[in-house]
């Protein structure tokens, strides 16, 4: 059975809602669950038993989830961030890149990332697994970034003169946030050149869907783009949709 790609998020930090919900943004849990008040042990178990109960394929990707589960269970934790070592760990086991949990840290990033609008220069980046380096996955058109030339697959070396060897995802999207107005000066390697770009930050508007009109010989074809999920894709996709039917499309190309 193959994966489906609405895998799961499991974030750490949403504490408002009210009951376990499963949505298409992830697993999240409310205030008084023992996934934040217990030990780090309970932590563990409770995402394995999350897992256990919403994941898309019964025979989780051929792993013995219930072995996986003593694995773990066996294990002593000292601390929330052992814990959150080893549910890392163990969601790897089911070779899913949708399906990921998320520490406090990295949800309230997230949340930024996809509410529609933040403070920054406009890049979307991601470290690599192997080497650890803070890549760029791409620039968001019509931002600073995207104006400055950031492309693609750059390797940032540093931030304002802060090398990025060794440093953490986390560290280095706040430290490109800052103030509107004020300047990040970005190390790249690109190939075998390095220079520096010299960015000045601003509030990024997120449009995730882009869409344009396209003749073809049977009649009128909608093209629609969803670069992203956020808070304003919903909306965006249907205005998108509706400005198409209104110039009596034959059909869409959805580009995801």
């Amino acid at each position: 059975m193959a994966i489906s790609k609405r895998g799961l998020v499991l974030g750490a930090t949403a504490l408002a809602v009210a009951a376990v919900t499963v949505t298409g943004a992830g697993i999240h849990l409310s205030q008084g669950q023992a996934f934040f008040r217990e030990s780090p042990k309970e932590l563990v178990d409770e995402v394995w038993q999350l897992i256990d109960r919403n994941y898309v394929d019964g025979t989780f990707n051929q792993v013995d989830w219930e072995a996986v589960r003593m694995q773990y269970l066996e294990r002593d934790y000292v601390s929330q961030e052992e814990a959150y070592g080893a549910i890392r760990e163990m969601l790897k086991q089911l070779d899913d890149p949708y399906t990921r949990f998320m520490d406090p840290e990295e949800y309230r990033n997230m949340q930024v990332d996809t509410s529609g609008e933040l403070t920054g220069v406009g890049i979307q980046i991601s470290q690599d697994e192997e080497t650890e380096e803070i890549l760029v996955v791409a620039p968001i058109e019509d931002t600073p970034a995207f104006e400055a030339g950031v492309q693609p697959k750059d390797v940032i070396l540093s931030i304002d003169g802060q090398s990025t060897d060794g440093m953490d995802l986390n560290t280095a999207v706040n430290l490109i946030r800052g103030p509107v107005g004020s300047e990040v000066k970005l190390t790249l390697k690109r190939g075998d050149r390095t220079f520096d770009l010299d960015i000045e930050r601003a509030t990024i508007e997120i449009h995730p869907v882009r869409y344009s009109y396209r003749d073809s010989p049977e009649g009128g074809v909608g093209y629609v783009r969803l670069t992203q999920f956020s808070a304003n894709a919903a909306i965006e996709m249907r205005e998108a949709l509706q400005a198409l039917e209104e110039r009596d499309v034959i059909g869409y190309v959805l580009d995801l």
